[in-house]
């Protein structure tokens, strides 16, 4: 892939917008293996928003996996041909991925297979490990061998090590996670069991739900809504649950201090999704309603920036009694694409996915709200962009804090250098963007509208208190693998 731009960058639906790391869907189930695969498709495309590199779906009957996978959309990858080859088992493994360690690249597309000798395992993971480097290492002496670049086939090579000692899959999960650090919800399918754990943390989630025989596991509630999986409850932190035709047992390992990652209610999760009972729409409705409070504004009319800023202008609309307006209008067919502007057409940018309404902005003073700032330049383009249009003035607000540190647990965001709130005032960047007048809601603020203790919460790319250290090297395998090519 040609180098890309910041301006190029853009022209990606997701151009400023701190990056996840996947969806994870899992399903057991005799009485519907003949649809099967249907269900984790259509489970995979609610979990969609997670992860657009990549997707994947596996089918095991207990000794035989069939695994499919390839870049792009899960609409891109898989059509009713293809799913239909996909039969004959009834354990199945799902994953859509957005890369944070191991390049976007098809040999990292998940589910991840990883074997040797008698012991196979299938992998789909969300999160993002902080010790991959030194666990490669290690492994590599204990005689593995790599052909991906993603900490997720370290996860599946650790499982493999201790499932050919002899132990149980649940014990050798448990071993297992003694050896990761960081982030990781994980299904896994091995021989006749669907396996589900999620690290002591629980940075990231992952729950369970019933279906017609069995069960199923997705990294959020949506996933199972939309095949009409009852939801049961979420896995905890430090827990491995194994899913058999005995049914669903629970083992627990060791649980630390839980940290769930804040940005699932900021802007990751479906606003139809649900953490510990809660509604995450509710909780951005609270955060611009909290956001008024905190910041208000003289103005005409509260526009949000579509999709994830909505809940969040409905909330500041409601609480500041300003008029809310859909001053911004997305174009929801733009994909990922990387294909480059000519020269003549730089201005064409944001225009691709959002174009403004000037009879909802024209000659008003306008507040548009959005979830987060993190470069600054597609805020400063926006910004541009509302003014363009005639508005008379422009009070942008922000429904989470100043990003001021990187995160190391799943979320592929710039380091220090990059990340605008870490460098500069609010005025500093009032001033880059062009905003007429601009604030953020408070930390505690945030904390508030999620009505979870700040205790349960990782907010650590806004205050600093990271749970685990961790460094941000995207392509450390990588760069060690052209080292040692180099050098052959």
């Amino acid at each position: 892939m040609a180098n890309v731009s910041q301006d190029d960058l853009l022209f990606d639906d997701s151009a400023g917008k701190p990056k996840e790391a996947c969806g994870v869907f899992g399903l057991y189930s005799r009485e519907i293996s003949c649809e099967l695969a249907q269900r984790t498709y259509f489970g995979l495309y609610a979990l969609q928003h997670r992860g657009q590199e990549s997707a994947g779906i596996a089918i095991s009957d207990g000794e035989r996996t069939l695994a499919m996978r390839d870049m792009g959309l899960v609409s891109q990858v898989f059509d009713e041909r293809k799913l239909e080859s996909l039969e004959g088992g009834h354990i199945a493994l799902g994953h859509v991925r957005y890369s944070t360690t191991g390049s976007a690249s098809w040999e990292n597309a998940q589910p991840e297979f990883h074997g040797r000798g008698e012991v196979n395992v299938a992998v789909a993971h969300n999160g993002n490990l902080v010790n991959t480097a030194e666990l490669r290492h290690d492994l590599e002496g204990e005689g593995f061998e790599f052909e991906s670049t993603s900490d997720t086939a370290a996860i599946a090579a650790c499982a493999v090590g201790e499932l050919e000692k002899g132990y149980s899959a649940a014990e050798a999960i448990l071993r297992t996670m003694r050896r990761l650090r960081g982030a990781y919800s994980v299904a896994m399918i091995f021989r006749d069991k669907l396996v589900a754990f999620r690290d002591p943390h629980g940075f990231r989630p992952l729950c369970i739900g019933k279906v017609e025989g069995g069960y199923a596991v997705s990294s959020e509630t949506c996933g199972l809504d939309i095949i009409g999986s009852e939801f049961l409850r979420e896995i905890e932190p430090g827990e491995v649950v194994v899913i058999d035709d005995e049914g669903l047992k629970s083992y627990r390992g060791e649980e630390e201090r839980r940290a769930l990652c804040v940005f699932e209610y900021v802007y990751f999760a479906r606003p139809d999704s649900r953490f510990d009972g809660r509604e995450v729409g509710g909780s951005r409705q609270r955060m611009g309603e909290i956001l008024a409070e905190e910041a208000p504004a003289e103005a005409d009319v509260v526009i949000p920036v579509p999709d994830s800023g909505i809940m969040a202008a409905t909330g500041y609309s409601h609480r500041s009694g300003i008029p809310f307006g859909e001053g911004l209008i997305k174009n929801r067919y733009v994909g990922r694409t990387f294909i480059a502007p000519t020269d003549g057409m730089r201005q064409v940018g944001l225009r691709l996915k959002l174009n403004p309404l000037p009879s909802v902005i024209k000659g008003k003073r306008v507040v548009v709200i959005d979830d987060s700032i993190v470069r600054g330049n597609t805020a400063r383009k926006l910004v541009g962009l509302l003014f363009d249009a005639g508005a008379k003035e422009v009070h942008f607000r922000v429904s989470s804090p100043p990003v001021t540190g990187p995160c190391y647990y799943g979320i592929d965001m710039d380091d220090r250098k990059g990340l605008v709130g870490a460098n500069y005032t609010v005025e500093e960047i009032r001033e880059q963007i062009g905003a007429t007048t601009l604030a953020y809601i408070s930390v505690e603020g945030m904390t508030a509208a999620t009505e979870q203790s700040g205790k349960g919460l990782c907010r650590a790319c806004f205050d600093g208190d990271y749970p685990l250290p961790g460094t941000t090297k995207k392509l450390a395998l990588e760069k060690v693998t052209a080292v040692v090519e180099n050098q052959a």
